[in-house]
């Protein structure tokens, strides 16, 4: 049976600076909570998670605040340590938000691929890498390698195509996070291995659904899998279709109400 975690109070306040509105929907406006932080012990000292909202969170560790996707702009971030590096999975505006990069990047290296990095303002481009599906590299010490993340059902093909969207696997000391950004599940996916820590996304049409996820999850068998990018999705799938020791970790990545 699946190992469930859940935690949806004891949230920390955090002021929002807005909403934010995409072709996808609208994000939470003026949300006043987020979920409270979880850790990950390695052998070079614990990484703290910190879901921000949507498909926007920070991994902490030592010196490093490693700031994923982060979009809704710079007020969403107050209270959180300043960005370090930035990765971005693709180039929708619930993952990929020029003012907010403004607003917060400093001179934080920026790692993406080149459909962002064609669309980034001149401002930042000089600090920023584009890295293909399959490619190895660091990001401010840290190595990643980037993983195919697109569609795979037919009728769904032109919302995420193959070769555009990255998902990303992050070296941390002895353990793996693997960001999923947009995607069903691949090849890539599908093949992972000792993935400490996996950020996978479900909402129809654009992703999964729940119980492919499930597939996914027993297959490439991540310690822990927190579902973000969910949306009003029904989740129940998870709580019991899980294998045996995978720890699931259900937070409220729309702590302000919203759904999106």
């Amino acid at each position: 049976m699946v190992t469930r975690r859940t935690t949806l109070a004891g949230l920390a306040a955090l002021p929002l600076a807005g909403s934010l509105t995409t072709a996808f929907g609208t994000l939470p406006a003026l949300a006043q909570e987020k979920p409270m932080a979880d850790t990950l012990a390695t052998s070079e000292g614990d990484v703290t998670i910190q879901p921000v909202s949507h498909a926007s969170l920070v991994l902490s560790w030592g010196d490093k605040a490693m700031y994923v996707d982060p979009v809704g702009g710079e007020g969403l971030y107050e209270g959180l340590p300043a960005p370090t590096s930035i990765l971005i999975t693709h180039g929708h505006g619930d993952h990929f938000d020029a003012p907010t990069l403004e607003a917060i990047a400093g001179s934080a290296p920026i790692l993406t691929t080149k459909e962002v990095f064609d669309k980034l303002p001149e401002s930042l481009k000089g600090q920023a890498k584009a890295i293909s599906n399959g490619e190895s590299g660091e990001l401010d010490g840290v190595p990643v390698k980037a993983i195919a993340a697109h569609n795979t059902t037919a009728d769904r093909m032109q919302y995420h195509p193959v070769g555009v969207g990255n998902g990303y696997v992050l070296s941390l000391g002895d353990k793996q996070v693997y960001v999923a950004g947009d995607t069903e599940p691949t090849e890539d996916m599908l093949a992972l291995t000792d993935i400490a820590v996996a950020f996978l996304p479900m909402n129809l049409p654009y992703t999964m659904t729940a119980d492919q996820a499930v597939e996914a999850i027993n297959t490439f068998k991540p310690a822990v899998v927190y579902p973000y990018h969910f949306r009003d999705m029904d989740l129940s799938p998870l709580e019991t279709g899980l294998d045996e020791g995978i720890e699931l970790r259900l937070r409220d990545w729309y702590a302000a109400g919203g759904q999106g």
